[in-house]
């Protein structure tokens, strides 16, 4: 940040002037001088290197954060359509999927043991058929580890086409 550290500003000056026309007058100005100080411009390295501190931890608490949540699914479309959205999408392992009450409700998000990776329970990742999501932004959050593609459905909408899939990379 600069600083002034001295100025000289001088007023105009009107002599000789009357409240009729005069035949001559004098107006005189001086220049304004401003001046820095190398002060000054260590203050603005030094808070540029602090700005660069700043924009390096919120980069990495993003990063921790893009871990904490790989995705958001809409439970139901904003037109009211009986759907995931995204319908189809990829998360890393160990990412979390986030799955969030939209519109249509009640939805509920389970996962089909025929549709899923060898060796995984689909009663552990799976909400139960009976559990729903009954109000506007309710959430179910799921994360999974093992790779492979997991097909999913609304048990209430599964008969209207409410049907998902995940490949987990």
């Amino acid at each position: 940040m600069a600083t002034v550290t001295s100025a000289a500003v001088a007023i105009p000056s009107f002599t000789g002037l009357k409240a009729c026309a005069s035949s001559s007058s004098r107006v005189s100005t001086a220049s304004a001088k401003v001046a820095t100080t190398p002060v000054a411009r260590l203050a603005v390295k030094a808070s540029l290197k602090d700005v660069g501190a700043v924009v390096i931890a919120t980069a990495a608490s993003a990063m921790l954060a893009s871990n904490a949540m790989a995705i958001e699914v809409l439970l139901g479309g904003d037109d009211g359509s009986l759907a995931f959205v995204p319908g189809t999408f990829s998360v890393n392992s160990g990412e979390t999927i986030t799955f969030k009450n939209n519109a249509g409700f009640p939805h509920n998000v389970v996962f089909d043991e025929d549709e899923i990776p060898a060796g995984v329970d689909a009663s552990k990742i799976s909400m139960g058929e009976e559990d729903l999501l009954n109000a506007p932004g309710e959430t179910y959050s799921v994360t999974l580890s093992e790779k492979g593609t997991y097909g999913f459905y609304c048990s209430p909408h599964a008969g209207a086409g409410m049907k998902g899939q995940v490949t987990v990379n």
